[in-house]
């Protein structure tokens, strides 16, 4: 049983290269980063690389946004809040993955930079535990306490599966890229753990501690490693698969064409399945190739276990297995031949997914089963992209460099989230919910575009960064080091799409995000944004009386229209941050002459129109996007229609900074300020009939997955029955498609002219959907 023909080739356990000594290409105070405020370690030895746990609190500075009242200041102010810049200190866990041979020069490494740990014991795991038992104590004056390995791979499994959302993939030979990531299911009990090493482990895991192991094999990694030396003389494993990847098994395999001169339509075999694995060596007179030797024996022993895994997700009902082991490794040609075995065998019902940081998963065990006094289960953790070095090319055509293994490190950081993260309860389908409209992994032209859109950003981001920061002496220079970071990242992004999962607009923009806080830039527009909501609520009261003076109907599409004005003001969007720099005169009025005439786009008013006409909805739950005119121009007067209606409204903003996109904490101080002239605004307050959230993001585009636990609990206590999504990235970039239980309103002003062309409009068309759950 067999496919034909495929790429080979391997890949880098890691993306960067370098070692510790004297030919390093990257200093290792990047690799062991922040090692002087580590708390707690673990590690994982294999047989040939090791992958190091740390957990280090990490200082860094935010913007913090406060009222002149609070500070004992004149209240008499242009601008409505102050900003001051803090020290923050957030908890981040560091993974790093290197080879064994240079285990003491790390340790050595690490023993010269430890200062604050709190611990005096190690956790380990993995067979190389013991070897090196003595060395790390030696090294670190530490502890090692052994934990089990299974259990460590099974807790580590449970958490990336958690907590990152791309961390699962189906590999697809055929595809261009070979990566097929899955978002992750909320509830990803039950499964099927197959840890391929020496032999063969097969565990159902059906809690976050409920699992057992149900069989297993000893025909496994060390048997192809074993009989392929024999066969080869090739004593390295990555060498043999190497050599696996050239070779042609049909010169060795005996097929079912070969038995019975075809097909053999009886029981519906193809003729080019494998009959006998090494069957023609038996007859055949003639020497037989390394590489055809080594691809039949990978084909063999992958098949196997392939069968295997398959009959027992059957046996339970499962249809998810998850590969892991030193056999995977992310190696094209065993990931290949084990897909191809399980949908052979399953007929297509089960899934043979495997995970990005695979390698990891004991490290990660290990780590928690340290750490289990805090529990850091209670809390969300996200990948911090700009720390972490991402899932390297198995194509033999690409980045040749980065596939030696030699001398490589690879890293994942992993930041705690103050709060829990959770699905909106109101998806139809959490289990179907993709948050992004387009793939650009799978999209080559619309990658290129975006790819070119976010490089030529880059300088101008730079340069606002650095601009934001003027009393600092090195605002400059760290500028220019996320600039370049950043341009590494899309450099990287170019050749491997797949690097940190499915490649979106969204990811390109939290990229971004991690390296600009990376360089201690926490919110380059703050003082846009302070500058901006203190004009517009200059500006609001005559907004209300310009309202007030319209008839219902009349003033039902004004309001609309105000929504989408001040969507407009969005500096993430360069043809409007050009204007904004340019035309300093630009305003709500003359954003409302940049819109679409009706028809729009995308126009469902009328049905929008229709349905206010009828009863007032319970709770409406509107997603706010960019500070200034936007929140306070567009969707205050909004607010303050539904509530006097009767509708109750939870209004929820980012819990960090992203572009010009408003904060929870601005708006707590906008709100204010609001209050005190609107007694709409003010009583629905105090009667908590308006209620202020934060969603847990800092992104300028919207997961519905992963949203924090308050709002989420609050959504269904006030009976949700309208949800209302505002902005490009929110409503176009990310849950344009997104099916929800409720109501719904997405609506956006498209300030890109590719895009506008790619959904068959023009730029500042206007996209209006109002969408009714299928009853």
């Amino acid at each position: 049983m067999a496919e034909r023909g495929g790429r080979g080739g391997g890949r880098n356990s890691g993306g960067v290269s370098g070692s510790l000594d004297k030919s390093i290409t990257l200093p290792p105070d990047e690799i062991f980063r922040n090692l002087e405020n580590a708390k707690r370690f673990a590690i994982d030895i294999g047989g040939s690389l090791a992958k190091l746990a740390y957990y280090s609190t990490v200082q860094h500075k935010v913007a913090r946004v406060r009222s002149f009242d609070q500070s004992g200041k004149d209240v008499e102010h242009e601008s409505p809040y102050e900003i001051t810049v803090q020290e923050e200190i957030t908890a981040r866990l560091h993974f790093i993955k290197f080879e064994n041979a240079y285990i003491e020069t790390c340790l050595d490494f690490i023993k010269d930079h430890l200062v604050n740990t709190e611990t005096k014991v190690i956790k380990a795991t993995g067979g190389g535990a013991y070897k090196f038992k003595d060395l790390i104590e030696k090294k670190l004056g530490l502890k090692l306490d052994k934990e089990d390995v299974m259990t460590c791979l099974i807790k580590g499994c449970n958490f990336v599966l958690k907590n990152i959302p791309h961390e699962a993939f189906a590999y697809m030979k055929d595809a261009d890229p070979e990566f097929r990531f899955q978002m992750n299911h909320p509830h990803i009990f039950p499964y099927l753990l197959v840890n391929i090493g020496s032999g063969v482990s097969i565990v159902k895991v059906e809690t976050e501690d409920k699992f057992e192991w149900i069989g297993g094999s000893s025909i496994g990694g060390g048997t192809f490693w074993g009989l392929g030396a024999l066969l080869t003389q090739t004593k390295k494993f990555d060498e043999l698969l190497q050599l696996a990847s050239k070779g042609r098994h049909t010169n060795v395999d005996m097929l079912v064409k070969d038995v019975y001169g075809g097909a053999y339509q009886t029981l519906g075999l193809s003729g080019n399945l494998i009959a006998s694995s090494f069957g023609k060596s038996a007859t055949a007179d003639k020497e037989f190739s390394k590489e055809d030797m080594a691809k039949s024996l990978l084909h063999m022993i992958s098949n196997d276990i392939g069968q295997l895994a398959c009959l027992y997700a059957k046996l339970h009902n499962l249809n998810k297995i998850y590969f892991g082991g030193f056999f995977i490794r992310g190696h094209p040609v065993t990931m290949r031949t084990i897909t191809y075995s399980i949908n052979f065998f399953s007929k297509g019902e089960v899934q043979a997914l495997f995970l990005r940081h695979e390698g990891y998963l004991g490290a990660i065990g290990a780590f928690l089963k340290g750490a289990e006094q805090d529990n850091p289960n209670q809390y969300s953790w996200g990948e911090n992209y700009a720390g972490s070095s991402g899932l390297m090319s198995t194509s033999p055509d690409i980045c040749p460099m980065q596939r030696e293994r030699s001398g490589t490190f690879d890293m994942l950081e992993m930041d705690r989230l103050e709060r829990p993260l959770v699905n909106l309860p109101l998806l139809e389908d959490p289990s179907t919910y993709i948050p992004d409209t387009v793939d650009l992994t799978d999209d080559a032209m619309a990658r290129k575009y975006w790819l070119s859109c976010f490089e030529e950003a880059l300088d101008g981001v730079a340069k606002r960064a650095a601009a934001s920061q003027p009393e600092s002496v090195d605002a400059a220079e760290r500028a220019e080091k996320f600039r370049q970071k950043y341009w590494d990242k899309l450099q990287t992004l170019r050749q491997q799409p797949f690097a940190y999962g499915t490649l979106t607009v969204r990811s390109l923009l939290d990229t971004r995000e991690h390296c600009l806080n990376e360089f201690n830039f926490p919110d380059p527009y703050s003082k846009v944004k302070q500058k901006e909501n203190g004009i517009a609520l200059k500006c609001y009261q005559s907004v209300i009386d310009s309202l007030d003076s319209l008839g219902w109907e009349e003033r039902q599409f004004a309001l609309v229209k105000g929504l989408l004005a001040g969507n407009v003001f969005d500096w993430g969007a360069k043809a409007v941050s050009d204007v904004l720099e340019t035309e300093p005169q630009f305003g709500f009025e003359e954003a409302k002459e940049k819109l679409q005439e009706r028809p729009w786009l995308e126009d469902s008013y009328n049905e929008w129109l229709a349905r206010l006409k009828a009863s007032p909805h319970k709770c409406a739950l509107i997603f706010a996007d960019n500070s200034g005119i936007d929140i306070i121009l567009g969707v205050f007067p909004f607010v303050r229609e539904l509530l006097s209606r009767g509708t109750e409204v939870i209004l929820a903003c980012n819990s960090g900074p992203a572009l010009n996109d408003v904060t929870y904490s601005e708006s707590l101080l906008v709100t204010e300020r609001i209050a005190a002239t609107d007694p709409v605004i003010r009583a629905a307050l105090k009667e908590e009939k308006l209620l202020l959230v934060q969603t847990g993001s800092s992104s300028p585009c919207l997961d519905l997955s992963r949203l924090d636990k308050g709002l989420a609990n609050l959504v269904r206590e006030r009976k949700t029955d309208l949800v209302i999504i505002e902005g490009m990235g929110r409503a176009i970039h990310t849950n344009y498609y997104a099916a929800l239980k409720c109501e719904s309103l997405k609506l956006a002003v498209i300030k890109n002219s590719w895009l506008a062309d790619r959904l068959g409009g023009k730029i500042f068309s206007v996209i209006f959907k109002y969408e009714v759950p299928l009853k």
